[in-house]
């Protein structure tokens, strides 16, 4: 199901194309001998906090290599994403790149203009951060294991490829509302925990569990394999999500605004649910399509 974003979409290039309030200044990039300096530092007073959105605070993020590699040390599943500057030429970024993908943090390769728009200095590195530190997966596994031996109901939400902060905050919200014990989400392919997810979420946020799996397919295989249903929601598809019979150990997918469900998921579904809609529609939003899916479980749940 291509879901809309209501017209929000704010991918992370586009954010960034504006020109920025301030002179570009230049230090000095070599020592005595003619050769490049990576670790000159501009001072204090030339530090710019990041940008954000313009309904929320900033985003924290976090300039330095060696800031950088202290969060990916201490809190990796803090870290949403980390920005090198492109061709730096500069190895230890090279290290530092390796020491991200080792934590399952993407990375990305932008212009040294991105980069000073969220913090100054930054020394050709910046990491984005979530508002919280997420769950690992070896955090949740062997909880949701038992429960299924036990014959305990759990209810798990799955959200992809979701790059509206509004449209995830509000996925988070009615997974908070509707009973879901863990939100899990990839580790790339979607916007950050930003101010605006924890704003829309209208407080959700703090007592949601929202989960990181290094993989994201392994972790819903695992389950799979454990005993969990697998549905997703898309609108290619004939079954109707209305009376669909649940299990007592669900695991509810929804795609993001415009692509669906990724094949990852769709292969492993034991069915893909239609959500009724009139043929005019074009089709839902993926955070209301995830709500009547977890309103239509937890309504034949209290049915039952």
């Amino acid at each position: 199901m291509g879901f809309n974003n209501d017209g929000n979409r704010r991918g992370f290039s586009s954010d960034r194309r504006q020109e920025f309030g301030y002179e570009r200044r230049f230090e000095k990039r070599f020592d005595n001998r003619g050769e490049k300096r990576f670790d000159r530092r501009p001072p204090a007073e030339k530090v710019v906090t990041a940008m954000g959105d313009a309904d929320a605070k900033p985003q924290v993020a976090v300039g330095g290599i060696k800031e950088v590699t202290d969060v990916l040390t201490k809190e990796p599943l803090k870290v949403h994403r980390v920005l090198f500057m492109h061709q730096s030429g500069n190895p230890k970024l090279y290290e530092l790149q390796k020491l991200a993908k080792k934590a399952h943090v993407h990375v990305q390769q932008v212009d040294s203009k991105i980069l000073d728009s969220y913090a100054r200095p930054n020394q050709g590195v910046v990491a984005l951060m979530n508002e919280k530190e997420l769950l690992g997966w070896l955090d949740v596994r062997e909880e949701l294991f038992a429960a299924k031996e036990k014959g305990e109901k759990k209810l798990i939400a799955v959200a992809t490829n979701i790059e509206d902060p509004r449209n995830l905050g509000a996925c988070i919200r009615s997974c908070l509302a509707l009973g879901v014990d863990l939100f899990l989400i990839p580790a790339k392919g979607m916007c950050g925990i930003t101010p605006s997810v924890a704003r829309t979420s209208a407080g959700a946020l703090e007592k949601m569990r929202v989960c990181r799996p290094d993989n994201l397919e392994a972790a819903i295989g695992e389950l799979k394999m454990a005993g969990y249903q697998v549905v997703g929601l898309d609108a290619d598809t004939e079954t109707n999500l209305a009376d669909y019979k649940f299990a007592d150990q669900v695991v509810i997918a929804v795609g993001g605004e415009d692509v669906g469900l990724p094949p990852f998921v769709k292969k492993q579904c034991d069915a893909i649910l239609r959500i009724p809609m009139m043929p005019e529609a074009h089709s839902y939003n993926a955070s209301v399509a995830l709500s009547l899916g977890l309103y239509e479980f937890a309504r034949l749940r209290i049915k039952a």
